[in-house]
């Protein structure tokens, strides 16, 4: 009876003690910017960012050949670059990071065996490029170093003639992993299709093609993202300009609405992104009125309705979010700036808090906490 008591005294004593606090989340994180080096960019760009005040520190640079996309391991160790270029110069690079003094360190180089590397994403064991002009998905083992082993498997997409311009070849524009890490998604451009492959532990296996989720002709499957509770996906569509949402389930994916983000023709629909609260779905257009087209997000069925545009520099070929949703900053490639906005939390909508980072040609952004 007293060894009970004895515990309960020292629990209800443990209960009275001062806790420590979260760990709250550094207002400091890296940053890093890639680029197009044919209007004199050295290549990727790091730099400090404060997601509190979104003010920027530059702080340092890595040569590197058309850099134009990133991913970063979950650990913020290492960092996977495409060097979008023609014929042999077409290249995945693995670099290691620093994210104290912004220092990248080239580990290896694999060429993609496919013209026009424009996306790379990695779960940490394999990382893909989808590749515009040669119409590939690539497919890379990784090292336990961090180093990319050479192409794996190359998948090739497939060309409808749907936009004789625009889709007259086979181009593949993104490959991503699903939020169960079962799947690859790709978006096969120029056959309006989104492809699925099977992820397996040592190898990735296609799905039949009839299994394929199929795109309105002429559309052009351009960026998926997937919704912070895995429950949803959409897809930005270059050509046609919409917005397409689907909810998610185990590898298939399921149509529940279509919504215009370029109400102008365009034809230049480039990125997409949530906010880390999965509240508000970002969309940025190009080639006329250049800016952003905001939703909101209807948290029980995944639906979107919009709230706003935001005007931006020219040519915002990618954006990106502070994981404290604070702000959003935009690559304008032909501004050579990247634009700081701050995001209202609740109504999604942005402003201008002109901190303008210059940098010539820049076409992606990806932070490191």
């Amino acid at each position: 009876m007293k060894k009970l008591l004895y515990c309960m005294i020292a629990l209800l004593c443990a209960a009275c003690m001062p806790q420590k606090p979260a760990k709250a989340e550094s207002a400091e994180i890296a940053m890093l910017v890639g680029t197009y080096t044919d209007g004199g960019s050295k290549g990727i760009y790091t730099f400090r960012f404060n997601q509190e005040t979104g003010v920027s520190t530059a702080l340092n640079s890595f040569e590197l050949p058309n850099p134009s996309y990133l991913a970063v391991s979950e650990d913020g160790q290492f960092v996977y670059a495409v060097s979008e270029m023609d014929g042999k110069q077409a290249a995945v690079n693995a670099l290691s990071f620093d994210k104290t003094t912004g220092e990248l360190r080239l580990l290896n180089s694999e060429p993609t065996l496919s013209a026009g590397p424009c996306y790379i994403s990695t779960n940490g064991k394999e990382v893909l490029t989808a590749n515009y002009s040669g119409g590939t998905m690539a497919v890379f083992p990784l090292r336990s170093n961090g180093s990319v082993e050479p192409v794996d498997t190359l998948f090739e997409g497939m060309a409808n003639n749907a936009d004789p311009e625009r889709q007259n070849s086979p181009h593949m524009h993104c490959a991503v992993f699903s939020p169960d890490g079962k799947y690859i998604f790709a978006t096969d451009f120029s056959s309006d299709r989104i492809l699925r492959f099977v992820l397996h532990p040592k190898d990735i296996v296609p799905h039949p093609s009839a299994e394929a989720t199929e795109v309105a002709p002429g559309s052009g499957p351009r960026h998926l993202t997937f919704s912070p509770n895995g429950q949803y996906a959409y897809l930005i569509n270059e050509l046609s300009g919409k917005v397409i949402a689907y909810s998610y389930n185990d590898g298939c994916l399921k149509q529940i609405q279509t919504i215009t983000a370029d109400t102008l023709a365009a034809r230049g629909s480039a990125d997409i992104h949530l906010s880390p609260d999965g509240k508000y779905l970002y969309a940025s257009n190009r080639l006329k009125g250049d800016g952003i087209a905001i939703y909101a997000v209807n948290e029980e069925n995944g639906m979107l309705a919009k709230v706003g545009y935001q005007l931006t520099g020219i040519h915002p070929r990618n954006f990106n979010i502070t994981p404290n949703g604070k702000y959003l900053l935009v690559a304008c490639r032909d501004s050579h700036v990247i634009q700081v906005y701050r995001r209202d939390e609740t109504t999604g909508l942005l402003e201008n808090i002109n901190k303008d980072i210059a940098i010539s040609k820049p076409v992606c952004i990806q932070f490191v906490r």
